[in-house]
């Protein structure tokens, strides 16, 4: 349930972030609900994963997940490059995030 929940506080890390872009492009009560809503609950979450997952590996995977998610959103939603390179770093990203699981 823990690992769950942390992987549940890693993806409203990503609808904070997107929260962050609705601001920067169209300030409005909605945008700013997104972006407090997202942050709290994924802070919320990540606190109780906390209680039986060491910081070390939920932070590391809390952050991995709203990396990957936000780069992945930002590809698909916003424009941004998806160049090979950049694919790669977002792979390097999950192998990273996926090692701390296995050893955790």
């Amino acid at each position: 349930m823990t690992w769950l929940s942390l992987i549940f506080a890693g993806l409203f890390e990503v609808v904070g972030v997107m929260g962050i872009t609705q601001v920067n492009q169209r300030p409005s009560f909605r945008s700013f609900a997104v972006l407090i809503g997202g942050f709290s609950l994924s802070f919320f979450l990540l606190s109780f994963a906390m209680k039986e997952i060491p910081m070390g590996t939920a932070y590391a995977v809390w952050t991995g997940i709203g990396t990957v998610g936000s780069a992945l959103v930002g590809m698909l939603f916003y424009g941004e490059a998806k160049d090979k390179l950049r694919i790669l770093c977002i792979a390097m990203v999950i192998i990273a995030v996926a090692g701390l699981k296995l050893v955790a």
